[in-house]
C-alpha cells in the first residue's frame, strides 16, 4: 500500500496566512487604537494563536508596520491606476493623480481610525516613522515628476509645489472623511483643481522671472515686478 505524504507547504499558503493577520490587525487597529493593539488581540480577530502570529511577525511592531505598508500599497495601486487611464497629457494627469484621492476607495471614512492610529505611532515608533516618512517621500516624488511634466522648472520649486499639493490633498481627504456633510468628493475634486491650477500659472511666472524672459521670449527685470498700487492713476 502506497504511503500517503502530507503535502509540501506552498509559498502561497504563507503569503495568505500573512494576509489575514494584515487585515486582522488593521480592523483592531481600527476599534483599539494603537495604544489598545497586541498580539493576542489580532490572534483573536484572525481566530489564530498568538504563538502564529508570532511565526510570522517579529513583535506587534513589525505586524503594524506590514499592516501600514499594506494600506499605502492600496492607496499607491489606486493611484497608478488613475495615472494609467488618464491619457498622456502632462496637466490632465496631474489632474487624474490628484483627483483619485477623493474617491471612495481611498477617502473612506471607515480606514479613517486606522490610519488615525498608524500617525499616532510615527512620534513614539522610529521604525513607524521611518516608514512613513519612505512612503510619504515616494508619494511627493511622483507628485513632482507630474509638476515636471507640466513645465514646472527648478528641483527646490517643485518640491515646495508637492509639498503644498500633498497637504491640500491631506486636508481635504481628513476633512471628506471625517465628515460626509461638509462638502462632495466632487467638490474635493474641484477645489484641488482650481489650486493646481493656479499653482502651475504661478510656477510659470516664476520660472520666466528667475530666468529673466517672460512668456513671448520677452525679457524681464527681475528688480522691475512689483506688485501693482491701488494709488497709481
Amino acid at each position: 500500500m502506497q504511503r500517503m505524504t502530507q503535502p509540501a507547504f506552498t509559498r502561497a499558503e504563507p503569503d495568505s496566512r500573512k494576509a489575514s493577520l494584515i487585515e486582522a490587525t488593521i480592523r483592531v487597529l481600527a476599534v483599539r487604537g494603537a495604544g489598545g493593539i497586541s498580539v493576542r488581540h489580532v490572534a483573536v480577530a484572525a481566530g489564530v494563536s498568538p504563538g502564529l502570529v508570532n511565526h510570522y511577525f517579529d513583535g506587534i511592531e513589525a505586524l503594524v508596520a506590514a499592516s501600514y505598508t499594506h494600506l499605502a500599497a492600496q492607496v499607491a495601486t489606486a493611484l497608478d491606476a488613475a495615472l494609467a487611464d488618464s491619457g498622456t497629457e502632462p496637466r490632465a494627469r496631474l489632474h487624474a493623480y490628484v483627483a483619485a484621492n477623493f474617491d471612495p476607495s481611498i477617502a473612506d471614512a471607515d480606514a479613517l481610525a486606522t490610519w488615525i492610529a498608524f500617525w499616532s505611532l510615527v512620534r513614539a515608533r522610529a521604525a513607524i516613522a521611518a516608514l512613513h516618512e519612505d512612503i510619504y517621500a515616494a508619494y511627493r516624488r511622483t507628485i513632482e515628476a507630474l509638476l515636471l511634466a507640466c513645465g514646472v522648472e527648478g528641483a527646490a520649486l517643485r518640491r515646495r509645489h508637492a509639498i503644498a499639493i500633498t497637504a491640500l490633498i491631506d486636508g481635504l481627504w481628513l476633512e471628506l472623511c471625517l465628515s460626509g456633510t461638509a462638502f462632495s468628493a466632487d467638490e474635493a475634486r474641484a477645489i484641488a483643481r482650481d489650486y493646481v491650477d493656479t499653482l502651475l500659472a504661478s510656477a510659470v511666472l516664476e520660472t520666466a522671472v528667475d530666468g529673466h524672459q517672460g512668456l513671448g521670449g520677452v525679457n524681464i527685470d527681475k528688480n522691475a515686478v512689483v506688485a501693482p498700487s491701488h494709488f497709481d492713476d
